[in-house]
Formats: structure tokens, sequence, C-alpha cells
């Protein structure tokens, strides 16, 4: 009876079913969409403005031909216009945060009104790396804190060269025909998916202006006794450069000596048959500013005029061609590359009167000659 009863125990125990545990779950779909990135551009502090190669400013450093653009200054420049060749440089950084490759164009562009979309006039060009940008980098970072590159207020400080780039762009104002009058210009980057976005700073210029001296009265010395001085009228020379332009012209005088064009036996200056432009002088007149406090005036504050046919690079440095030379009256102290007192702001005028120093011997009547007047703009 034992016997049977343990194996009908034992019988059930092998029968018994076993129970395991079992995972059960379901998938779900997800949807992610990437943010299309304005592309972010940021001014960094390397902007200049360069002269072009013809003519020359004041300081200009030129070198040679293998002078690079960068050594023609044109800070003498203290308003906003600009002519044919010359140059506005500036170092960008630009962001797009999908991929730097995104970003299709860098360029320079010109409008009349702010912001993207304007004319584009110069591919900007992509530079390797971080390039040497004057001032400090951000504690923490390797950009430049100059570049004051923000997203709201986010400090962007840590160069990524996935998602960034530097670029060096140069416009240079074209002739008249395709550039001429106000307009906006600024950078602007542009992407794949058509985003674009520009730096903050747009600038406004004039480009090329037109530029024009006015010269009111004539130079007459009428029956002029030899060994005398005579004074002619007083003359006005005017700048009149296109209007709403500003631009300022830096004034210059120069002359060739006279001839008496009729076969008279003419005799004067030297024992020749010319008079000497050495036997004129004049007196400036510009606001507070006068010719008497050149020095080279004589005691009545009349000066010299410089021998040329032409007025060069050197001659503008050295000063020698400026109407009236010097300081202001109540100052030693020059400009260093234009003073106040030899510029005209538009639809100004200097005075200037002149006095002939008749030689003696002398006769013949000596009309063949010239006194020239410059302008250059500054």
């Amino acid at each position: 009876m034992k016997k049977t009863l343990v194996v009908l125990v034992m019988a059930m125990i092998l029968v018994m079913p076993v129970v395991l545990a079992v995972d059960v779950g379901q998938g779900i779909g997800i949807t992610v969409n990437t943010q299309k990135f304005q592309p972010r551009v940021w001014m960094c502090d390397s902007r200049s403005v360069n002269d072009d190669r013809t003519e020359n400013g004041q300081n200009d450093q030129d070198q040679g031909a293998n002078d690079p653009i960068s050594n023609f200054d044109l800070s003498e420049r203290k308003h906003n216009y600009a002519f044919e060749g010359e140059s506005i440089h500036w170092i960008v950084l630009v962001m797009d945060k999908n991929k730097i490759e995104e970003v299709t164009d860098v360029v320079g562009t010109i409008g009349q009104s702010q912001g993207a979309g304007n004319d584009v006039e110069v591919e900007c060009q992509r530079l390797t790396g971080i390039p040497r940008i004057k001032g400090p980098t951000h504690e923490g970072g390797n950009i430049p804190k100059s570049c004051n590159a923000k997203i709201d207020q986010f400090i962007v400080k840590e160069f990524n060269p996935d998602v960034m780039a530097f670029y060096d762009c140069r416009l240079t104002v074209e002739t008249p025909d395709s550039m001429h009058g106000e307009y906006f210009i600024t950078i602007e980057a542009k992407d794949a998916s058509g985003l674009s976005g520009t730096m903050a700073e747009n600038e406004y210029w004039y480009l090329n202006p037109t530029i024009a001296l006015s010269v009111d009265g004539n130079l007459e010395f009428d029956e002029v006794m030899p060994g005398t001085d005579s004074y002619s009228n007083t003359i006005l020379v005017g700048n009149d450069a296109e209007a709403g332009s500003g631009v300022i012209l830096d004034m210059f005088i120069s002359g060739t000596d006279f001839y008496d064009p009729s076969s008279s036996g003419a005799k004067c200056s030297e024992n020749t048959n010319k008079l000497a432009l050495t036997a004129f002088r004049y007196f400036a007149t510009n606001g507070a500013f006068a010719t008497q406090t050149s020095p080279v005036a004589d005691v009545e504050g009349y000066v010299p005029i410089p021998y040329s046919t032409e007025i060069s690079g050197a001659k503008r440095i050295i000063r020698w061609n400026d109407v009236i030379r010097g300081a202001a009256p109540s100052s030693d102290v020059e400009e260093a590359d234009w003073n106040n007192g030899n510029a005209l702001s538009p639809g100004s005028e200097v005075a200037l009167t002149f006095k002939l120093t008749m030689p003696e011997p002398c006769v013949g009547d000596f009309s063949s000659g010239q006194i020239y007047f410059w302008g250059e703009a500054i």
C-alpha cells in the first residue's frame, strides 16, 4: 500500500506543468524634424578701406608692383564715399548648425535697402582654420571676442570646423557705369535650402560721385609797371562736387612759366623771353585759415606757386602744392593726412588774391601759360 502511494505521488510530480516568465512589448514610430538653421554672419575686427594703385592717398605705402593692396591705407577718407578701384575689406565668421557644407555662397552685396537679397558683387574666399585677428579670444575658447559671435544671448566661444568657417571678403568699387549713387553694402551667406543671413553691420556708401571745381573770376594784370607789385581781383575756387555726395576736396595749386605768344621781341625774367612763375605769389583765405601762417609766406602773407603740370603722390605728401599750408592760427599742429584749412566741403570756396612782382627791365604781353587748381577727394 505504501509502495503504491509513493508511485502515485511521483507520477503527479512528473506531469505537473511548468510555468515560465514571458516579455511582451509593442513598438511606436518616432518623427524627428531637424531645424533648418538660418546661416549667421559675424564681422570680426578686421575691417579696412584701401586705395587703388593709380592715385595714391596721403597714407599709402606703395612699395612697388608686388606691394599688397592692404598697404594702400585710405584712412584719410573720413566720409562715406568711394571711387573706382577703391575697396572695402572684411573677415567674417559664418555658422550653419546643419553643417558648414550647407553654405553655398558667402558674397558681398549692394542695394538700395538693407538686408538679404541685394545684388551680388563679389564672392568671398573661405579660409582654413582661424585667421590672425587682432584682439583677445574668449576665455575657454579660441574665437576672437571681436567677432561678437552670439546666438540670442549665447556667446559662441569655441570654433567648430564642422559648422563654422571664416571668409575673406573684399568688395572693389567698379566703374560709374555699374556703380553710381548711394547703396547699402553688406556680407550675405546663403545655404542649400534657400535660407540666408547677413552681418548686422550694413554699411552705407556713395559710390563714384562726380567731382568738379568752380572758378569764379579771371586773373588780369593790365599795364603793370616793371619793378613794381600789382594785385589781381580776388577769385573764388569752389568745390562743385555732386549734390548730396559730401565729398571733401583737398586743394592744390601749381603753374608754369608764361610767354608772349606774339613775335614781339619780349624780354623779362632771366634775360629771356619769358615771365617766370616765380614772379607770382598769392594770398588765400578759407574761414579761419589763411596763407599768412605758411612757413614760406612773405611779410604780406603771400606764398609762391609751385611748378607742376600734375599733382603726384609725392608732391601731395610733402604738401608743397597745398593752397593753404600750415597749422590753424591757434595751433602749431598740422593734420597728419590733410589740414582743415586746405579742405573744401561741397559748395564752399577758397578766396585767392594774386600778386605779380614785375621784373625790371621787362617788355611783352605774357598770356601763354597756366595756373592750375586741383582738388583731390579725401
